[in-house]
């Protein structure tokens, strides 16, 4: 068992918790303007970064405590597990923030940065050029830069000792019990904190889910397909839709065959005006489509940006991926190539790609992309019981979007099997994440309460629809 962090390492020794209203925020101070969300708490703790050794480098965690807004809250809080792991949860804590504004009423929020996200020792990479030959290229001589100017053993950025992590920070604050929420990569990492410290865990949350055991990366081909193939049909059965595009499949076809005819496009930046010029091809037109399937909103903007991309304006279609910008400060782009590349990448093959990703829309572009840079990225241990499922009879509840291109709900059905105590909800109308959409976070504050997601009444998700498709540049119905 790896032994913990000992208070002399702490960066912040306020003394000890000798109530609840210290509980969290004891060893914290008020943040500062630039640091959190007004009136929350900020601090750090500084942990190995080789936890095994528990010696050499350390890393500062960044944490913000959401204070619960009772006067006799909970004593429970809720843990905020972000995904990626690209991004840092207390980095990111004033835009997560609103979404658990319910649960807040009771209980304590918890942001912590993953170790190499946000300003927990970040493995920031320098930022891709904002070029169309940037956006589809394979960034190896920026990557292999990237890991000669990191300050850190990237060996050592893996879900399982920054799980280890958060339950350091979470004896740091005095906590006993926990919450956890996670979404996407954050429900991988929800069930290693869940493997590995189960008797810290109180209830469990897991937006857009995906099984511990399974290489995800591998089926988005296949799922982002099943995504568009619903677009496709959805269109099909609304009637303006029906009437603007009436074979939105053969247009998708088209326009895939008409960017990888056309050698180069020039078309307006969509935030400055100014020109851009450069090659086209089908790889940069289908990583767009299936950006743009992540939500319905931009969903329902996909058939008119695709019928003017058939006949040769693509402005629409691919200012969505330059209105994306460079990655900010702190995403950790090297945190997610040591996660990848040391968890993912060795349980699939090239072949297996290929085959996974045949007759999709999709191809092996995104997988190619993946596995190139993890030719020379260091890989961590990870152990083999790593990728078990855990048996625990906690209670989880596991939501799933309906149109999810990248965790669809057989992932989540699949996770949810292997755990005693736990209910999928299938959220209607909902792309890759759901916790924010219609009446989700009620239910989640309502299960975090009682804990019983088998008694959850979820008829409110019945109101919840798609976006109208857009079929005209004035956003209402051809007449």
């Amino acid at each position: 068992m790896l032994r913990f962090i000992f208070a002399g390492l702490a960066t912040l020794t306020l003394g000890g918790c000798s109530s609840h209203a210290d509980v969290g925020v004891g060893r914290l101070h008020l943040c500062g303007i630039g640091e959190g969300p007004r009136g929350d708490y900020c601090g750090t703790l500084t942990v190995f970064e080789n936890r095994a050794a528990q010696t050499g480098r350390t890393i500062d965690l960044k944490i913000v405590v959401a204070r619960a807004l009772r006067r006799d809250p909970k004593p429970d809080p809720l843990f905020i597990l972000y995904g990626g792991p690209t991004g840092g949860a207390a980095t990111m804590a004033v835009g997560l923030a609103p979404m658990f504004r319910l649960i807040q009423s009771d209980r304590d929020i918890v942001f912590v940065d993953q170790r190499g996200t946000g300003a927990s020792n970040p493995l920031d990479c320098e930022p891709p050029e904002r070029t169309l030959a940037a956006l589809v290229e394979v960034p190896v001589d920026r990557l292999r830069r990237c890991l000669e100017s990191v300050a850190a053993d990237p060996r050592f950025y893996t879900t399982a000792p920054a799980m280890d992590d958060i339950d350091d920070v979470r004896r740091h604050l005095g906590y006993g019990e926990i919450n956890l929420w996670g979404a996407s990569y954050g429900t991988r990492a929800a069930l290693v904190y869940l493997a590995r410290h189960e008797a810290s865990v109180r209830s469990v949350v897991l937006d857009s889910a995906g099984p511990i055991d399974s290489p995800l990366p591998l089926y988005m081909p296949r799922d982002g397909q099943r995504a568009l193939d619903r677009l496709i049909a959805d269109c099909a059965a609304d009637a303006a839709c029906a009437r603007q595009f009436p074979d939105l499949g053969a247009t998708v076809t088209a326009v895939l065959d008409r960017a990888s005819q056309e050698p180069t496009i020039r078309i307006a930046h969509p935030r400055t005006g100014a020109p851009i010029e450069g090659p086209i091809s089908r790889e940069l037109v289908a990583q767009t489509i299936y950006y743009a399937l992540y939500s319905p909103t931009t969903g329902a903007l996909l058939p008119l940006w695709l019928s003017d991309a058939e006949r040769g304006d693509f402005q629409g279609l691919l200012s969505l991926r330059l209105l994306d910008g460079p990655p900010a400060a702190g995403t950790g782009e090297g945190a997610f190539l040591s996660v990848f590349c040391s968890e993912d990448a060795p349980r699939f093959t090239r072949e297996d790609a290929r085959r996974e990703a045949s007759g999709t829309f999709l191809g092996t572009t995104q997988l190619d992309t993946l596995f190139k840079p993890c030719e020379f990225w260091p890989r961590g241990t990870v152990e083999p019981d790593f990728y078990r499922p855990p048996k625990s009879d906690k209670p989880v509840l596991v939501l799933s979007g309906d149109l999810d291109p990248v965790l669809p709900p057989a992932h989540g059905a699949e996770v949810a099997r292997s755990l005693p105590n736990a209910r999928q909800v299938v959220v209607p109308a909902t792309g890759h994440g759901t916790s924010g959409a219609g009446c989700v976070p009620k239910l989640i504050e309502e299960f975090v309460a009682a804990t019983d997601a088998v008694a959850l009444d979820v008829s409110c998700l019945e109101r919840m629809h798609r976006p109208p498709f857009i079929t005209n540049r004035t956003g209402g119905e051809n007449p």
